[in-house]
C-alpha cells in the first residue's frame, strides 16, 4: 500500500471514530511515516501512527493497532495538557518531530497549527536540538534509576530494555532524524556511519548484550517468540497500554518485521523488538494465564540469558553500564551536532 492511501484511511478513521467525541481537540500523524511522500511504499511491517488529542486529563485506553480500509493504523490518545506549551513541545524529543512538518489531520481549535508554526522554523536550531537531546538522556537516567526490583523479572527486563534503547534516540535527535521505536538500532547505525562514528555502534549492541549472537541463534529466539505470541493472543483479556501490539493484527510487525530484519542480515538489530515483545507477552500471560506463563517462561529466560541477563543483579549491572556510557555517547552527539549542516544557530 502507498503511504498516501494509508494516510487517507487514517483521516477517514479520525472522521468516523474520533471527531464526534466531546473531548476531541485534534489529530495528527506521528512516527516513521511523517515526511514520507505519498507515493512511497508502506512496508507490511510498518503502520501509520496517529495521535488523537483529547481534553480528558486521563485519556481512554488507546485503540492501538487496527485495520481500516486495508491500512494498518496505530492510534493513541494524548492529553491536551501535554501540548499546551509550544516550547515544551519543541523541547520534547518524542513530540516535536510531528510538528516539524505539516502532519495535522484535524485541528478544530487551531492550536496544532500554532504548534507547527512555532516549531517548524525552530526545530533545527542548535539550542533546541540540545534540549531535545537532554530530554532523551533524562529519560534514560530516570527510567534506569527507577527499575522496580520487586516486580516480576519480565517486567524488570522491559524497564531496563526501553531506556537502554533510548541511547539510539540520543543519536537520532542529534542528527535531526525520527526517533523510531522498533527500528531504532538500524537507524542509529546509519547515523553513526553517516557521521564517521561507526566504531561506537558495537558498544551500543554490547549494552543490549547481543553482538556475539549468530543469526541462527536470533532466529531460534524468534521462533520461540512466535509460539509465545500466538499462545498469548488466544488468552489475552486484561487491557495493557501495549495490548494492541500483541494481537493478530500486530503480528506482521512483531513477528514478520523481525524476520525481515534477520533475513536482510540485521539479526542483532532484531533483538530489541524480539525481547520487548517477549516481555510484553509474559506480562499478559502472568495476569491472564499464569500456568501458560510458567510453561512458556523457559523460552523467554533462554533469550534474555543469551544477553547475559539471568537475574535482577545482572539487569542492575547492565543499567549501570549504560549510565557509564552516557558521557561517551554525549561527546559523540556533540561531534554530530558540530558537523551536521542542517543544524542552525
Amino acid at each position: 500500500m502507498k503511504v498516501g492511501l494509508a494516510r487517507s484511511a487514517a483521516v477517514q478513521w479520525v472522521a468516523e471514530h474520533a471527531q464526534s467525541d466531546a473531548g476531541f481537540r485534534g489529530a495528527y500523524f506521528s512516527g516513521s511515516t511523517v515526511g514520507l511522500p505519498d507515493d512511497a511504499e508502506l512496508p507490511p511491517s510498518s503502520d501509520i501512527d496517529i495521535f488523537v488529542v483529547t481534553a480528558a486529563d486521563t485519556p481512554p485506553a488507546k485503540p492501538g493497532k487496527l485495520r481500516h480500509q486495508g491500512a494498518l493504523l496505530e492510534v493513541s490518545y494524548l492529553p491536551w495538557a501535554q501540548l499546551a506549551s509550544v516550547d515544551d513541545v519543541l523541547a520534547s524529543y518524542h513530540l516535536a518531530g510531528s510538528f516539524r512538518t505539516d502532519a495535522i489531520i484535524n485541528d478544530p481549535t487551531g492550536h496544532l497549527r500554532k504548534l507547527h508554526a512555532h516549531i517548524a522554523p525552530r526545530f533545527t536550531a542548535r539550542p533546541w536540538v540540545r534540549r531535545r537531546r537532554q530530554d532523551a538522556r533524562h529519560r534514560i537516567e530516570t527510567r534506569l534509576g527507577a527499575i522496580d526490583t520487586s516486580a516480576p523479572f519480565h517486567e524488570q527486563v522491559s524497564a531496563w530494555l526501553f531506556p537502554t534503547g533510548v541511547t539510539c534516540h540520543v543519536l537520532l535527535v542529534a542528527a535531526l532524524r525520527n526517533p523510531t521505536v522498533r527500528l531504532r538500532y538500524p537507524a542509529a547505525r546509519e547515523v553513526l556511519a553517516d557521521y564517521g562514528h561507526l566504531s561506537l555502534y558495537p558498544e551500543l549492541l554490547a549494552l543490549l548484550g547481543c553482538p556475539h549472537l549468530p543469526p541462527q541463534r536470533v532466529q531460534h529466539h524468534l521462533r520461540e517468540l512466535a509460539a509465545t505470541f500466538d499462545a498469548t493472543v488466544q488468552v489475552a483479556k486484561t487491557p495493557f497500554f501495549f495490548s494492541s501490539d500483541i494481537t493478530p493484527t500486530a503480528r506482521p510487525i512483531a513477528i514478520d518485521g523481525s524476520q525481515t530484519l534477520i533475513d536482510r542480515g540485521d539479526h542483532h538489530e532484531a533483538v530489541f523488538w524480539i525481547i520487548a515483545t517477549f516481555a510484553r507477552c509474559h506480562t499478559i500471560l502472568a495476569t491472564d494465564a499464569p500456568q501458560l506463563h510458567e510453561a512458556l517462561a523457559p523460552a523467554f529466560q533462554e533469550a534474555v540469558a543469551d544477553l547475559g541477563l539471568a537475574s535482577t543483579a545482572d539487569l542492575l549491572d547492565r543499567a549501570a553500564e549504560v549510565t557509564r556510557f552516557l558521557p561517551r555517547l554525549w561527546q559523540t552527539t556533540e561531534e554530530i551536532l558540530a558537523s551536521n549542516p542542517d543544524v542552525t544557530e
